[in-house]
């Protein structure tokens, strides 16, 4: 009798946290249009009431070097926490 291989059916997904200055919620759908245009199919909201003005994003690979120069490009502070 053959054994079978274990193959998950789920993605591993992976959660990534910034830093930013972003403080409008203007500001952020902007970003997040220009990060999903350049990042597809990752989930990105920001959470503007933190101390932090958090940036999250969550996708199977998350480009952090790429989204910190994203979001330098942009005019913003940003930094993975």
């Amino acid at each position: 009798m053959m054994k079978q291989a274990y193959a998950p059916t789920m993605t591993d997904t992976m959660v990534e946290v910034f830093k930013t200055d972003v403080q409008s919620v203007d500001q952020s759908i902007k970003l997040i249009c220009k990060l999903s245009q350049y990042i597809p199919e990752i989930e990105i909201n920001f959470d503007l009431e933190d101390c932090d003005r958090i940036l999250r994003i969550k996708g199977e690979h998350v480009p952090v070097p790429r989204v910190i120069k994203l979001m330098n490009n942009s005019g913003y502070y940003c930094e993975r926490l």
